[in-house]
């Protein structure tokens, strides 16, 4: 069995500390200046920032069913590409991830494709339809020990299922992270509730329609005492929500998306629908308060919400057009941009809000860790000086509906490390059947070193 071990030379840690970093079966297996190991991969890290891999909460995969968007093998190349080395799958495949076998499905698709760890998520209902609880326990007792349930895609609108859900979740310690929009509210809703709204006819997303469902859910978490985790929080008024419960001791997270701190409802007018996603781009106001609550750790996270689509279900008409950008592959350059390029946030923020707090919210093993001998070697190498245009060349995923083409945005991924070996290199994805075979040595490994421990 072939084991690669790398030695990245002078990085730097997101606490400003430059160190080498030997990677080696796996693990950080030393820290210093100087280092040197016979046989390692050298890799330069002069001028970049070393961050824990990132942790992405969020992420529509598509597979099963959704294979002309995206598939797990291409959405994992996307997360690498991005930095990412653990992934969440939302459940509204097709099949929905409704059932043991569904989720199991999709976690060893991630295994076999070696560029991510791929976490399924589990519906809250049947088939997503919001009328009865979907197989959590069975979901919860499988091989994917599934902790994150979630309808997204759908808000768990009935409070009696979404009280029974919270119940049931709270019993082995997990989330239910929750699509907030009020059905009867956002019928027909095809952007913003506002005055642009009315000015180009389309049907209005009130703000209310979010935030009326986060109050809800916040007093139910509360009276039952479980974790209630927001999803894609998009409005000034849901942050001042999530703020009260948060006073209050309640047990609530909340995420942003990339896209809700940097683009605007102005860009519906273009209707160019790669503008077009749910909850929908807001206000100025809006984007400055989420900017402000993720500072200040009202918003506990950064979430993608990658939603690949095929070019038919995009390139048309603003009306019919789906819901949903791509994002894995930009999201740190645009946090870079909203969040460090304005001061709000430190680098050593941003590790925290990318990868330390999603991996503990999702209860993702071996992610988010502090960079240290013996954790695991889950890193990403940034360049933080460079300036692109972001263009198709650096969507590494099967679709291309990312708002940012054409984009001016900072800073790009040099090299991402998963399980001790690299699926980006010299800022390229590297080639899927060697990182196939490096999971597979990694598996081999794992189950050698279980079977040596039985035998002790």
């Amino acid at each position: 069995m072939t084991t690669t071990s790398y030695l990245i030379r002078s990085v730097e840690a997101p606490d400003g500390a430059r160190t080498d970093v030997l990677v080696r079966d796996g693990v950080v297996a030393e820290l210093g200046s100087g280092l040197s190991h016979l046989g390692a991969r050298v890799v330069d890290g002069d001028g970049l920032l070393v961050l824990p891999g990132l942790v992405d909460l969020h992420t529509h995969l598509r597979e099963p069913g959704g294979e002309g968007s995206e598939t797990v093998l291409t959405g994992s190349r996307a997360a690498a590409a991005g930095g990412y080395t653990a992934v969440n799958a939302m459940a509204n495949s097709s099949p929905v991830a409704d059932t043991a076998g569904v989720v199991e499905q999709v976690q060893a698709l991630g295994d076999r494709a070696g560029y991510v760890t791929v976490r399924p998520i589990g519906a809250v209902s049947q088939g997503l339809a919001g009328t009865h609880l979907s197989e959590i326990g069975a979901m919860a007792r499988s091989r994917a020990a599934v902790r994150v349930f979630s309808d997204d895609g759908h808000c768990v609108s009935d409070p009696l299922l979404m009280r029974r859900a919270l119940e049931y979740i709270k019993g082995f310690g997990g989330v239910l992270a929750q699509h907030a929009q009020e059905p009867r509210l956002t019928q027909g809703a095809q952007m913003n509730e506002g005055a642009l709204s009315a000015e180009l006819g389309l049907g209005g997303w009130p703000a209310v329609a979010e935030e009326a469902i986060i109050a809800r859910d916040v007093l139910l978490a509360d009276h039952v005492g479980a974790r209630l985790h927001v999803c894609h929080v998009s409005t000034a008024g849901s942050v001042e929500v999530v703020r009260w419960a948060k006073s209050r001791g309640i047990a609530v997270t909340a995420e942003v998306t990339p896209h809700h701190l940097l683009l605007t409802e102005e860009l519906v007018s273009s209707y160019d629908s790669r503008y077009k996603v749910n909850p929908p781009l807001r206000r100025q106001e809006d984007v400055e308060a989420l900017r402000a609550a993720l500072a200040d750790g009202t918003v506990d996270i950064v979430a993608t919400d990658h939603a690949p689509h095929t070019s038919e279900a995009k390139c048309c008409e603003w009306d019919a057009a789906a819901n949903g950008m791509v994002g894995l592959e930009s999201a740190l350059s645009v946090v870079h941009r909203t969040m460090v390029e304005t001061g709000l946030i430190g680098w050593a923020d941003v590790a925290r809000v990318m990868s330390t707090a999603p991996a503990v919210i999702g209860q993702v093993a071996g992610q988010g860790r502090p960079l240290a001998v013996g954790e695991p070697a889950e890193l990403t190498l940034y360049d933080r000086e460079v300036t692109r245009t972001f263009g198709l060349e650096h969507l590494a995923g099967k679709s291309t509906n990312s708002p940012y083409l054409g984009e001016r945005l900072p800073g790009r991924v040099e090299a991402t490390f998963h399980q001790g070996y690299a699926t980006v290199l010299d800022g390229s994805v590297v080639d899927a059947e060697a990182v196939a075979r490096s999971a597979a040595e990694v598996s081999a490994r794992a189950v050698l070193a279980a079977g040596e421990a039985t035998d002790r």
